[in-house]
């Protein structure tokens, strides 16, 4: 048989909490600065009205900030996974699309099955044995898919070769009718988004333009559909593929928190580029006081941060103005465990780290830290303003 379990999470604040009561470690995020990174998006885009904006939710796994990127101009959302898909259109996001492939009759019925919430899902391919699949399931759940190819940019990940692509394109078209539609072309190159000199990054983006203007031209040549959606880019570069004019739509996902690992990019003041700011923060407690020797222990270890590009950054939380602490190293020590070892700390600095003392750690990596969590403690002005489920978090399925 099967055994079942229950399990309660429970929330580790209250609305209206003040900052300092909430339990740690949790997952913060300061309100003003999210809706300031928010507004910088639209900002850089007002010269752009033909590029739309599909938020990229597994930065957020959240259905609460999906609605709110969709108040705010945002034309759906994209994610990596059925489980993803699933917790949003379940709460009322009605344009989904899973930009990776999806292999597995079993995910695919579950994708088709959210058409019934009235729910509009595309999806990535890079192969005829994803097309044949999705096929034989949307027709079996009588669903309609959009499909965009995928091609490989240059990530070496999963697409198909430019020089490839108009093939598949052409197999999907002579596919599609009542269940498959061809919507257009995925071009995403998730590692140009944390090339840190800006010149590096344009020229990074323009290999990969050139890449999907071959397949355009292919497509072309061979009086294919005009792609719809030509849809990619990220917070790291969607300047660049927005000023080429190839792309219409850009898929930006770190931008509302950013990261201490975004925060290592050069960005040279420009208008067309945003001044986001770091609004994500995991709230933790000194819990044992060893400032004697150097350090003092807090109760965030490596089950609080993803660590997988470096660790996370002392920050002196004051909302828009919030500021790195210098002098403090944070080591991991543990599961359970985290050090903040003095590295030259001023006096100041150093008593604050007294036992009980709560700081604002900012991660290296916002996307999977998120993913560590059952809430995020949405924050204004040192008070809990709202308490979200991040309902889409986990391995994904």
């Amino acid at each position: 048989g099967v055994v079942t379990m229950s399990t309660i999470n429970f929330p580790p604040a209250r609305v209206g909490d003040k900052i300092e009561d909430v339990d740690t470690p949790a997952l913060i995020l300061d309100l003003d600065t999210f809706e300031h990174n928010i507004s910088e998006l639209k900002r850089t885009l007002k010269d752009a009205p033909h590029v739309k904006v599909r938020s990229h939710a597994k930065a957020h796994k959240c259905p609460a900030i999906a609605l709110l990127q969709i108040q705010s101009g945002a034309v759906g959302v994209c994610c990596q996974k059925v489980s993803e898909a699933e917790a949003l259109a379940q709460a009322g996001i009605r344009d989904v699309f899973v930009s990776n492939e999806v292999v597995g009759k079993n995910k695919l019925r579950r994708l088709c099955a959210l058409n019934r919430l009235g729910t509009t899902i595309s999806i990535a391919v890079d192969s005829k044995y994803n097309i044949d699949e999705l096929l034989a399931v949307a027709e079996e759940m009588n669903s309609h898919i959009n499909v965009l190819v995928e091609v490989d940019v240059g990530g070496n990940r999963c697409g198909a070769p430019p020089q490839d692509a108009a093939d598949l394109v052409s197999y999907l078209v002579s596919k599609s009718a009542k269940h498959l539609s061809f919507k257009g072309l995925h071009c995403y190159h998730g590692g140009n988004q944390h090339i840190r000199s800006q010149s590096d990054r344009q020229h990074a983006v323009e290999a990969v333009c050139q890449k999907v203007q071959l397949v355009l031209d292919d497509l072309s040549k061979r009086n294919l559909p005009k792609p719809e959606v030509i849809t990619g880019a990220g917070t790291g570069t969607y300047p660049f593929e927005v000023a080429s004019g190839l792309y219409n739509e850009i898929q930006p996902g770190s931008y509302i928190f950013m990261d201490v690992d975004y925060g290592r990019n050069h960005i040279q003041p420009d208008d067309r580029f945003a001044s986001f700011k770091q609004s994500l923060y995991v709230l933790s407690t000194v819990m044992s006081d060893w400032r004697s020797q150097g350090r003092v222990v807090v109760d965030a270890g490596i089950k609080a941060f993803a660590l997988d590009s470096g660790v996370p950054v002392l920050y002196d939380y004051k909302g828009l103005n919030s500021t790195v602490v210098e002098g403090i190293e944070y080591v991991p020590a543990g599961d359970e465990h985290g050090k903040l070892m003095s590295r030259g700390a001023d006096a100041k600095t150093v008593e604050s780290l007294h036992p009980g003392a709560k700081f604002t750690l900012a991660p290296d990596h916002c996307d999977p830290t998120v993913n560590l969590y059952d809430f995020i403690v949405a924050v204004r002005n040192g008070r809990v303003e709202a308490v979200w489920p991040i309902s889409a978090r986990g391995p994904g399925t």
